[in-house]
């Protein structure tokens, strides 16, 4: 970090005239040592205030994401395409987003899949009714992607998760 030294007091300003040992004296003891970024804006940065989302401080449940209602699922199976998901999941409403990640290596599904919905409505009836589902011969556990405050319970697991060979 940058080291700066703050030569201006309020009270009364720097002369350019004194000379000698008296007036650096003077200097040294009006200077204050500063450390950091933004030192010309100097603010107590707990003291600020920010700015936030109105959220529900007791409430558990599920949380918004900024364009939709985001689903987490696991358990997916290794050659599952993205079609069959959107085929599975687009019963219980309009598929907003579907995101799946693949392996660099084999070029197959991770074992995740983030599925989002433009209403809360829809993503909860997916949820309810494919949580536990069979595809591929593997279960699917459906669960919430943003949620808010902290989880009291144990995660709703259903089995799932990628199969070690």
């Amino acid at each position: 970090m940058a080291d700066a030294i703050d030569l201006h007091d309020d009270d009364d300003h720097f002369q350019e005239e004194e000379e000698g040992d008296q007036g650096i004296e003077r200097l040294k003891g009006r200077a204050t040592r500063r450390k950091g970024r933004g030192l010309g804006d100097a603010v107590d940065r707990l003291k600020l205030e920010y700015e936030g989302m109105d959220v529900d401080v007791g409430a558990a449940g599920p949380a918004r994401s900024v364009e939709g209602w985001i689903l987490f699922v696991t358990g997916v199976h290794e050659e599952a395409k993205e079609e069959d998901l959107t085929d599975r999941f687009s019963e219980f409403g309009v598929l907003k987003n579907i995101h799946l990640n693949l392996d660099r290596r084999t070029g197959f599904i991770k074992g995740y899949a983030l599925i989002e919905y433009e209403s809360l409505k829809e993503a909860t009836e997916a949820l309810e009714n494919m949580n536990g589902a069979d595809m591929y011969g593997q279960r699917l556990s459906v669960d919430w992607a943003f949620v808010k405050g902290s989880r009291k319970g144990p995660r709703r697991a259903v089995g799932g998760g990628r199969r070690r060979r």
